[in-house]
């Protein structure tokens, strides 16, 4: 993979400084307490046309369902945005989004590594080594 270019990076960080503005403005508008979105990671693309954006939404149990309102949103997200960002940039990039599981499989390793089994010194708890 290539290497982001600083005017990648400094429109990777606009964007996602202005769209987690933006979206946590609509949480609250919507009047939804129980619901945290964060944007963890934008990359944009070397012609700045496209952005991929990754969101950390808490509880996971419900990020499916918030995620694809975000992505039948995304136009009327992404107009928004270039209306706060209309000084910084001729054309906002298309958004695209994506769950960031991160923190989820940190806490899947930290749940593991307390666990007293250790499948490392027992291969027989490695799922790969029980019958089906």
């Amino acid at each position: 993979m290539n290497e982001e270019t600083p005017r990648q990076k400094k429109i990777a960080s606009l964007v996602q400084k202005e769209l987690a503005i933006l979206l946590q403005g609509n949480i609250r508008k919507e009047g939804l307490s129980n619901l945290i979105i964060s944007i963890t990671k934008v990359h944009v693309t070397v012609d700045l046309a496209f952005a991929k954006v990754f969101l950390s939404i808490f509880p996971s149990a419900s990020a499916k369902e918030h995620l694809k309102s975000t992505r039948e949103n995304s136009f009327k997200i992404r107009h928004e945005l270039s209306q706060i960002m209309k000084h910084q940039m001729r054309r906002t990039p298309q958004l695209s989004f994506y769950i960031d599981d991160s923190l989820d499989y940190i806490e899947k390793i930290d749940s593991a590594l307390k666990n007293p089994e250790n499948p490392i010194t027992d291969s027989n708890l490695l799922p790969s080594q029980q019958k089906k």
